[in-house]
């Protein structure tokens, strides 16, 4: 019998991380344990705690899928330890997604648990290929079925014969690696050569494909795609009544792979608005940001926080780390006193906000410099006391002009450190590699060096797409001529919107022989 540990069985969908429960998102966030497998999307990790325990149980280079009992041991054992134990399951856990199966065990060993539904797979990749699944006057029945019911035999044992000579709609999971045989089947059964079939790869996510044919021509068409697994296999009239627009793969960025190095804070949201215009996005991280603070400065810090009338972040990196610390200190965000905050750029201030703070000073231009001018012009901080929270690299430009310029009495906490990234092994790196990319969208000049410093570790292999090179601004476009590196093209004025923007008629311009 578990002391107080729980198992939340939950749904992580077909892989927008958009398209997951408010439910689903609360638990991750709370969960001493996460147990994942292979079709859960990895983004959904960022929302965990930082001290969870991440256990990866689906298929990887060089070995299979952890076997299911090996599984279920796990989720009981952590259980019965007293912990909050998360089964992170790919779309649905009870649409094969063997969730009956671990209930079964949970139940056995008397573990409470919680079902939480994900979007199953069937539902995703029609909605986003535009294929209505039910339709008044073509399909009034939808059957979900499987190309082999044991994931880990991959054996057929659905005789497709007897859905052939049904009006409805088929949604055929895992079927691609039998799709010779089902087709034959269906054909067998009576099904009617014409019928229309829409495969589609990767459903949700901005990399999918979709290909569309007829019982006769799939196989052929299939084989012209290079689609593959994992991919939804949808049979029936309602395929040839899809959408004509295509609202998704439509979009003006789908399918390409962009690399957007991590090195600056801007990067999370271009990537976001890179990925609402389709792009298939890389954060490449040149950087790592690891805990490094004095405990003992901490604790003298925190013993006296409301005695400062402002404290200023320099990054969001400083923010999650300075809360992360003040809760295990104070379980009243009160506790920091009437003091004001400013932030020194707009994604800093989005942190946070998070913990229901308003920020009352945010700096026009996004540098420490600007905060500090306008600091000092709005607010005048002779014998004011400050509290500057900021990482470990160089903020002294910041503090002297507080304390020489604005008079202030001026604390620092460094909570964080940078180091740069070991590329070798990184799996961004990797697939950069592996499938190479069509665009690397540099933010900084700081990006354009790391990139050259480790350039030899994102070589493109043989096949693999060979990207062009794009820069923000005058300054970054002069550190890439001094590299060697070409520029494509530079953004027509230094903003992330005028960025995206001058992507897009890039791509424009290279696939439309019109507009050379």
């Amino acid at each position: 019998m578990s002391e107080n540990g729980k198992v939340y069985l939950i749904g992580a969908g077909p892989g927008d991380p958009g398209l997951v429960t408010v439910r689903a998102r609360e638990l991750l966030e709370s969960a001493d344990v996460i147990v994942y497998d292979y079709l859960a999307n990895n983004k959904l990790l960022e929302w965990t705690r930082p001290d969870a325990e991440k256990v990866y149980v689906g298929k990887s280079a060089g070995r299979h899928s952890i076997p299911q009992d090996e599984i279920e041991e796990i989720l009981v054992e952590r259980a019965q330890k007293g912990l909050q134990v998360v089964r992170l399951k790919g779309g649905d856990p009870f649409v094969f997604g063997r969730g009956g199966e671990e209930v079964r065990e949970l139940e056995m060993d008397q573990i409470p648990y919680e079902i939480v539904p994900g979007v199953t797979a069937a539902l995703a990749s029609a909605a986003y290929a535009g294929i209505p699944l039910s339709h008044r006057d073509y399909s009034s029945s939808i059957t979900f079925l499987t190309g082999h019911e044991n994931p880990e035999k991959h054996e057929l044992h659905i005789d497709f014969r007897n859905y052939a000579k049904g009006k409805g709609t088929l949604c055929v999971y895992m079927g691609i690696g039998q799709l010779p045989r089902i087709v034959a089947e269906l054909k067998e059964g009576g099904m009617n050569g014409t019928t229309p079939v829409g495969i589609i790869e990767w459903a949700t996510l901005n990399r999918q494909r979709s290909v569309f044919g007829t019982i006769d021509s799939i196989l052929s068409d299939l084989e012209a795609s290079g689609i593959g697994a994992p991919a939804m296999v949808i049979i029936g009239e309602v395929v040839g009544k899809r959408a004509k627009t295509e609202w998704f793969e439509g979009r003006p960025l789908f399918g390409k792979r962009i690399v957007v190095p991590r090195a600056r804070q801007q990067a999370g949201e271009l990537t976001r608005m890179l990925e609402e215009n389709g792009a298939e996005v890389i954060e490449l991280p040149f950087i790592e940001i690891v805990p490094a603070f004095d405990a003992k400065l901490v604790s003298e810090i925190f013993a006296g926080i409301a005695v400062y009338e402002w404290i200023i972040f320099t990054s969001a990196n400083g923010v999650r780390q300075f809360f992360e610390l003040f809760y295990k200190a104070y379980e009243d965000i009160r506790c920091l006193g009437p003091m004001r905050v400013a932030a020194v750029g707009a994604a800093t201030a989005r942190e946070i906000e998070k913990h229901r703070i308003k920020v009352d000073l945010i700096p026009k231009k996004a540098n420490a410099d600007a905060l500090a001018e306008e600091l000092i012009e709005q607010e005048g901080l002779e014998g004011i006391q400050v509290l500057v929270v900021t990482g470990n690299l160089n903020r002294e430009g910041l503090v002297n002009t507080l304390e020489t310029e604005g008079r202030a009495i001026v604390d620092t906490l460094p909570l964080y450190a940078t180091r740069k990234a070991k590329l070798a092994e990184d799996p961004v790196a990797t697939d950069i590699r592996k499938r190479g990319a069509d665009l690397v969208l540099f933010t900084s000049s700081s990006t354009v060096r790391s990139y050259v410093e480790q350039s030899k570790y994102l070589q493109a292999e043989p096949g693999a797409s060979k990207a062009a090179y794009a820069s923000i601004g005058p300054q970054t476009s002069k550190t890439l001529k001094e590299n060697g590196l070409d520029i494509a093209f530079e953004a027509s004025e230094s903003s992330l919107d005028h960025y995206v923007k001058d992507t897009i008629s890039f791509f424009k311009q290279t696939t439309d022989p019109k507009q050379h």
